[in-house]
């Protein structure tokens, strides 16, 4: 539609309330349960910045604040979509998706890890991504076994 059709300042006015999609993973979304209701939960807020941009008179201003929250909507209807939920590890035995990991460091340090989709990892809250180096070094191993990531060495200690 030709700019002069709507009341919009101009043609990159309108182009610079089109963000770029986030970037969706080309791994197997798998999710824990706790994973899931986070994703479910980040689309109906999504949803309601999207509801609440749309009640904008101004069709700019409208189109600006709507356009973070229709980005998210998005991204988080396509997670949603492709999410496979993981049951909870029945097993300690070996590393599995949904488990907590502790290892020690070769440089003395120890550290604990729970093992969970990409969505929901937070390092600083003590999850890591099912993809990420460690976790992909430390899945099927058990207790007692060592790994190496990145030249360093760690040794699980113990499976939760």
């Amino acid at each position: 539609m030709s700019v002069a059709f709507v009341k919009e300042e101009s043609a990159e006015t309108a182009a610079e309330t089109q963000l770029p999609d986030r970037p969706v993973s080309s791994h197997p979304n798998l999710v824990t349960e706790a994973g899931l209701k986070a994703l479910e939960a980040q689309l109906r807020t999504a949803k309601r910045a999207f509801d609440a941009a749309n009640t904008v008179e101004d069709v700019n201003e409208r189109r600006r604040q709507a356009a973070g929250p229709a980005r998210d909507l998005r991204y988080f209807a396509e997670r949603l979509h492709s999410a496979q939920l993981v049951p909870a590890p029945v097993s300690t035995e070996v590393v599995a998706f949904g488990n907590t990991v502790r290892f020690s460091r070769d440089d003395g340090r120890e550290q604990a890890y729970r093992i969970v989709g990409e969505d929901e990892a937070d390092p600083k809250e003590g999850s890591i991504s099912y993809v990420s180096p460690v976790a992909s070094a430390l899945l099927g191993k058990s207790v007692g076994d060592v790994v190496t990531v990145n030249g360093h060495e760690l040794e699980i200690t113990a499976i939760s």
